[in-house]
C-alpha cells in the first residue's frame, strides 16, 4: 500500500500485525519466486531477483523463507503466474492501482471488481487513472544515516533524481530503469537500506476527508487480503488531523 507517507504510521495496525506479516511474506515469496524463474537464480545476476530479496530482507523475512522461494523456481515447482495491474476509482474519486500475479484471470478481475464494488469503489480500464502516476524506484533508510544534505549530497551522486527527509527517515527517488545501479551505489555510501522497491508515485493527489479515508482503508484492506494482489496503490492526500484521527 502506497500513497501518503503518513500512512506508513497506521498501516500495520496492531491487531492485525500477526495475520498481515503472514501476508505480506507469502506476498514477497511470490515475487522472489517469479523472478527467479524469469531469469537467473542469483540475486547478483539477476537485478529483479536482486531487488525482490532485498526488499524481503528489509521486511525481515527468514534467510531460509527467502532460499526456499528461490528454490521452487530452480526445481520448476512454481505455477504460472501472470503479472496484471488493475486501475480504478476508489471513495472520495481517489484513484488506486492494483498490482497482481495469478495463476487465474478471470478469477483474479472478478474479486478485484467485486471489491471495488462492495467499497464504494469503480474498477476501470487499464490507463484510466495511470497517468496520475509515475514508475519509480523508491529507496528509503533511516534518519540514523545522516541529516539531510548528507544523504542528498549522496544521492545525486549515486544518480537519483529526489530526496524527501524528515525526521522519521529519507525517500530517495530514481527513474525506474536506474533502481538496481543507483541502490548499489547507495549501499557504498549509507550502507543497507530499509526498503528497496519500484513504486507508482503519485503526480497529482485528491484531498481525504475522515469518512473517505475510513472508506478507502476498508477498500486497501480488502484487496490486500487477496492472495493474487501483490500491492495497492492510491494517490490519497490526508491532513495530520484526519490521520490522527484514524
Amino acid at each position: 500500500m502506497a500513497g501518503h507517507s503518513k500512512w506508513a504510521n497506521i498501516q500495520h495496525r496492531k491487531g492485525r500485525q500477526d495475520k498481515l506479516r503472514a501476508k505480506v511474506f507469502s506476498k514477497l515469496s511470490k515475487e522472489i519466486t517469479i523472478a527467479a524463474k524469469m531469469g537467473e537464480p542469483d540475486p547478483d545476476k539477476n537485478p529483479r531477483l536482486r531487488l525482490a530479496v532485498k526488499e524481503a530482507k528489509g521486511q525481515s523475512m527468514p534467510k531460509d523463507n527467502i532460499d526456499r522461494a528461490i528454490k521452487k523456481a530452480v526445481g520448476g515447482e512454481s505455477e504460472d503466474y501472470e503479472e496484471i495491474r488493475y486501475e480504478g476509482y476508489g471513495p472520495n474519486g481517489v484513484a488506486v492501482i492494483v498490482e497482481a500475479m495469478t495463476d487465474n484471470r478471470n478469477r483474479t478481475a472478478s474479486t478485484v471488481r467485486s471489491t471495488f464494488t462492495k467499497n464504494g469503489g469503480n474498477l476501470g480500464e487499464t490507463g484510466s487513472v495511470g497517468f496520475m502516476f509515475d514508475r519509480k524506484g523508491e529507496i528509503t533508510y533511516p534518519a540514523s544515516v545522516g541529516d539531510a544534505d548528507t544523504v542528498m549530497m549522496a544521492a545525486i551522486e549515486a544518480g537519483a533524481e529526489d530526496v524527501d527527509s524528515s525526521d522519521e527517515g529519507h525517500v530517495i527517488w530514481c527513474l525506474d530503469t536506474d533502481l538496481n545501479e543507483v541502490s548499489s551505489a547507495l549501499e557504498g555510501e549509507l550502507g543497507e537500506s530499509d526498503s528497496t522497491k519500484l513504486v507508482w508515485r503519485p503526480t497529482t493527489t485528491t484531498e481525504m476527508d475522515l469518512e473517505g479515508m475510513e472508506k478507502l482503508m476498508k477498500l486497501i484492506d480488502a484487496l490486500e487480503d487477496d492472495d493474487d494482489v501483490q500491492r495497492v496503490t492510491t494517490n490519497f492526500e490526508a491532513s495530520d488531523e484526519v490521520m490522527e484521527q484514524l
